[in-house]
């Protein structure tokens, strides 16, 4: 019978965000459903024109509409408010912050800026150090334990990899004026390696 030894390495490695998408909303309250969302359908003609300026019209999308009833502090309905969320992606911070500056000066108190997430747009590098990463981890991991066991370390049988974790998206609100600080992401990745077992040489 063959032996052998399977063992999980892990590694990881940084990347810098340089990118960012960018989630606004047009926010609007009147006295009937029909006006509240004409003020945002207007809101949103004047946001989406900003944006254009700045980035191309396919970075540009709706996430959410919603319309709900308001009520007064005597809990008597008062009328609607209607939201309009866009998601705008950058292809740099300083876009970001640039859009973010010509939104509040165009659209003023209509929008509602509900966060900006600073990405890494291309991951491979960071995936391919992390890999590397984990490979190493695996055969220290499995030399350690043919030595424990008196056994030499042969071939490797079969490698499976985990699913990679790469950290959450800097997530934070931003100000009319926003010079963002980039920080770093970890991207994280796992792998099985199965190698085979020699007789140790004397």
């Amino acid at each position: 019978m063959s032996r052998t030894v399977t063992v999980t390495g892990s590694g990881s490695a940084r990347a810098v965000p340089d990118s960012a998408v960018v989630r606004l909303a047009a926010v609007a309250r009147a006295a009937s459903v029909r006006e509240a969302f004409s003020e945002v359908d207007s809101t949103v003609a004047l946001l989406t024109e900003t944006a254009q300026g700045l980035v191309e019209a396919h970075r540009i999308g709706s996430s959410d509409l919603s319309i709900w009833p308001t009520t007064d502090r005597d809990n008597r309905p008062d009328g609607f408010e209607c939201s309009h969320a866009l998601e705008i992606r950058c292809a740099s911070l300083e876009g970001a912050s640039a859009l973010l500056a010509a939104v509040v000066e165009t659209v003023g108190d209509r929008v509602r800026v509900d966060g900006v997430s600073l990405e890494v747009s291309d991951t491979s590098t960071a995936h391919t150090q992390a890999r590397e990463a984990a490979y190493a981890d695996a055969l220290t991991r499995a030399t350690e334990l043919a030595t424990l066991s008196g056994s030499g370390l042969g071939e490797v049988l079969s490698i499976t990899e985990g699913g990679s974790h790469p950290g959450g998206p800097v997530a934070f609100a931003a100000s009319a004026k926003a010079d963002f600080q980039p920080g770093e992401r970890s991207t994280s990745l796992a792998l099985t390696v199965t190698f085979a077992l020699t007789d140790q040489t004397p």
